[in-house]
């Protein structure tokens, strides 16, 4: 009885703590989930490969299937795979502007899945809603028609669709919002140059608002019509900023992007947006920054100003550096529990516990090879891992 019993209480752990992870920065929005990787994981455990073309486009995970994009051949794909082993369910395949601006080019944006419904935009702006299940496409939209751009943005539309209620939200220069099901244009804010993150939901009290870190700066939004309620402006050198605001909750957010910008927290309580503090000590470049315990953890530096990029700590509240951890150049990180998990640009993984005191890896592992900007993703028992040419490796770390 007592071997049953342990039996049914692992069954009960390890179920609890498997998640889906259905759109950009995972089921709350934050590039958290509440899966645990084991003590001892071995990185060297391939599930399954995958070849889904050119593109930055991480995965999305949800109901046993497996959600990403890929360029190949003047045609952008996007790819529904078997979570189990990879095999394709169903694919759909469309012409696309690669636009190689200083990198391999294809898509940036992650597939969102909302229910039966699955949401894409393409790197030149084509918006399309699929059946989960089938393939089969709901409605489309031209966004380079709908927002009036005489030409796509210069990094193309990389911004993920973000779902509120019974909105779609699209960035494309103003933010769109469509009914998710039928695809009606509900309203549209006011324009600014566009931003290549996504939008980010948060509360304020009772009341919810939209927050969209545009190359001009932070724009927070009324979800009910998107009047500007909100704006500071925050530049960088390259024109461009490509991270997605951080909700940290009370109305608190924290920016941060490369070009050696820097980051900010600022407060917003319903009505003003205030600046708490502004400084150098995280320039995330590529991903965002994890926020665990009030504290956050990223890639800071701008390697090309001669400014080494180091994998830091930072405290939210305050913007204190607390440590860095050199010589692993740029990367992403994602966290699951209390762990944080590494990805170099080089395709080396790295998983070891979130500490104000340090980071020290408890594996590590050359998981790909290749340019890896793209986040990896955690789901039910695996971690997923990309590379600009389109290789995609699904890792065994649990029980599935």
């Amino acid at each position: 009885m007592k071997c049953l019993t342990a039996v049914f209480v692992s069954l009960a752990f390890s179920l609890s703590h498997s998640a889906d992870w259905p759109h950009w920065l995972g089921p709350d929005f934050d590039g958290k989930s509440a899966e645990l990787v084991p003590e001892g994981v071995d990185l060297s455990q391939t599930a399954w490969t995958a070849e889904i073309g050119i593109g930055f486009s991480t995965v999305s995970v949800a109901d046993g299937r497996v959600f990403t994009m890929g360029h190949e051949a003047g045609k952008e794909t996007v790819w529904c795979l078997s979570e189990k082993d990879g095999s394709v369910i169903w694919s759909d395949s469309y012409p696309a502007e690669l636009m190689p601006n200083l990198h391999e080019g294809g898509p940036g944006s992650t597939p969102t899945v909302d229910g039966d419904l699955v949401y894409t935009i393409s790197k030149d702006g084509q918006l399309r809603t699929y059946e989960a299940g089938t393939g089969k496409v709901f409605w489309s939209k031209n966004m380079m028609d709908l927002s009036g751009l005489r030409r796509a943005p210069e990094w193309g539309f990389t911004g993920s669709a973000v779902i509120h209620g019974d909105l779609v939200l699209i960035e494309a220069g103003a933010i769109f919002a469509f009914e998710k099901t039928s695809g009606k244009l509900k309203w549209q804010s006011e324009d600014y140059r566009p931003a290549y993150g996504s939008a980010q939901i948060f509360e304020v009290g009772e009341k919810t608002f939209i927050a969209t870190l545009k190359t001009d700066g932070l724009v927070i939004l009324d979800p009910e019509n998107g009047k500007t309620l909100g704006f500071s402006l925050w530049r960088t050198s390259f024109q461009t900023n490509s991270t997605t605001p951080l909700d940290l909750g009370d109305g608190k957010l924290f920016i941060s992007t490369g070009y050696d910008q820097g980051c900010a927290l600022f407060q917003f309580n319903g009505t003003t947006l205030t600046k708490l503090y502004e400084n150098k000590n995280m320039c995330n470049h590529m991903g965002n920054s994890v926020l665990i315990d009030g504290k956050l953890y990223g890639f800071d530096g701008t390697a090309h100003r001669g400014r080494p990029v180091e994998f830091t700590c930072i405290d939210a509240m305050s913007g204190e550096k607390l440590w860095h951890f050199p010589d692993l150049k740029y990367g992403s990180v994602i966290a699951a529990g209390k762990d944080l998990i590494v990805l170099t640009e080089t395709g080396e993984m790295l998983i070891g516990q979130a500490s104000p005191k340090g980071f020290e890896a408890r594996a590590r592992h050359q998981v790909m090879r290749g340019r890896c900007w793209t986040p990896p993703v955690i789901a039910n028992g695996r971690i997923y891992v990309r590379n600009a040419t389109g290789r995609l490796v699904a890792i065994s770390v649990g029980d599935k």
